[in-house]
């Protein structure tokens, strides 16, 4: 369980907030590099409270910048994106990717440059990479380098990507992906999971069995990895290694050549966008897998596309899953008493059906915090309660003026899963160090 202080430290995101400001140290995935068409229609984005757009200018240059034209705040979605700009439609204010004036024409004479120096749009620092847009929101001399990923740098035919609202607090939906006791329970049964049957039939047996893994969690330089480790019978386990790598970036395990994991980025304190990645460290996707990928059967969930509006008003243009609280997330409760564990079709509807519908702390509205003081945390629970304790620390040193380290470790480490007779997380990896796919 959290204190109160504590939990709202942990959840708030916005530019006041200790872990807004954490996060803010910290690139972040914006939107897909596919989403933003050269001289195309703006892109409607809120990351960690603010409202932005991403639109990408004749040259190809990508600016994420501030959603409002400075003259009479004027919504720049709807603006002309054209040469080299994007013209506000209300009095032609004209602004580059860097933010920059370029034109007023209605304002003439003297007080054309005078307005123009003070007239610039709020942008911020962007890189493409992988196949994403990433913006970096924080202090101007604080810029590091991008995060070293292990697909960032992958051919793009060996990489997945995909993104989605979910309505909720970023910690409930990381927590979950570093969660391996759950999915004993909440992804078992049918509709057949896709990942589970991909799985060695031994491990899909230990995963049914055993819903009480032993974790073994590791601090690194990175964040955090951690064994779950269940008993699969004549003296071997099996073991699923996840990986957190700081501030919000999952690897969950997989085959021996393929991964997936997720970047939880706060929208605002009541939603979150779902960065989904899905990775072939040793050849391109096939047809077939891709398909797989988009049926809705794990990640990404069936989605369309739309322009949602949030709670205050503000529009964002995102992925919404079709399965959601509005209908009860098609649940089938015939298939849950004869065959399904849950009745719901798709690992991910799985998870969001019980991560969107929490109780809020009192006083919050629905979606901002889980009031983790009511919690009873278990010795399964380790991985989420060492993760709280770094996003913390962090938090906590960054207000004390200790800046947070990038660490480059990330692009060499690995989720993974064996059959073993090792007993121990460091059995398991010196076993391992040999196998090209075993952790660093």
């Amino acid at each position: 369980m959290l204190s109160s202080d504590d939990n709202e430290m942990l959840c708030l995101t916005g530019s006041a907030a200790p872990m807004g400001k954490l996060f803010r140290r910290f690139w972040l995935p914006a939107a897909l590099s596919a989403e933003v068409v050269r001289d195309g229609p703006p892109v409607r984005l809120r990351l960690l409270g603010e409202d932005l757009l991403a639109f990408r200018e004749s040259n190809g240059r990508v600016g994420v910048v501030s959603a409002y034209c400075t003259h009479k705040l004027a919504p720049l979605f709807f603006g002309r994106n054209e040469d080299c700009g994007l013209r506000c439609v209300y009095h032609g204010w004209k602004f580059d990717v860097d933010g920059n004036c370029l034109e007023i024409p209605n304002v003439r004479g003297e007080h054309l440059e005078r307005v123009r120096a003070t007239a610039a749009l709020t942008s911020y620092p962007v890189r493409e990479a992988g196949g994403l847009v990433w913006a970096f929101l924080g202090p101007v001399g604080a810029v590091p380098s991008l995060p070293n990923l292990a697909w960032i740098e992958l051919p793009p035919e060996r990489v997945h990507l995909s993104r989605w609202l979910q309505r909720a607090n970023y910690a409930q939906g990381l927590e979950g992906d570093i969660d391996s006791s759950h999915i004993s329970f909440l992804h078992q049964g049918a509709p057949v999971n896709a990942r589970l049957s991909l799985v060695d039939p031994v491990a899909a047996g230990a995963i049914r069995n055993d819903g009480a893994p032993v974790l073994d969690v590791v601090e690194t330089a990175y964040g955090m990895m951690y064994g779950a480790r269940r008993d699969a019978g004549d003296g071997r386990y099996y073991w699923r290694v996840t990986q957190w790598i700081a501030p919000f970036y999952t690897l969950i395990a997989g085959s021996r050549s393929s991964h997936s994991g997720r970047a939880w980025i706060p929208v605002d304190d009541h939603h979150v966008m779902t960065f989904n990645y899905m990775y072939n460290s040793e050849r391109a996707f096939t047809s077939g897998e891709i398909e797989t990928m988009e049926s809705g059967n794990h990640f990404p969930p069936l989605c369309r596309r739309q322009a949602y509006e949030l709670p205050d008003g503000c529009v964002i243009d995102t992925d919404v899953p079709e399965a959601q609280r509005s209908n009860d997330y098609a649940i089938d409760r015939q298939e849950q008493r004869e065959r399904s564990f849950t009745g719901m079709f798709g690992t991910n509807t799985q998870d969001r059906a019980l991560q969107e519908n929490m109780p809020s702390a009192l006083g919050r509205p629905y979606g901002a915090l889980v009031d983790r003081s009511r919690e009873h945390l278990v010795a399964s629970d380790a991985a989420a309660i060492a993760v709280r304790r770094t996003l913390l620390r962090l938090a906590k040193d960054l207000a004390r003026g200790v800046e947070p380290a990038v660490s480059d470790d990330a692009g060499s480490v690995e989720s993974m899963s064996a059959i073993s007779e090792c007993a121990s997380l460091a059995e398991l990896l010196a076993e391992r160090a040999g196998d090209a796919h075993a952790l660093a």
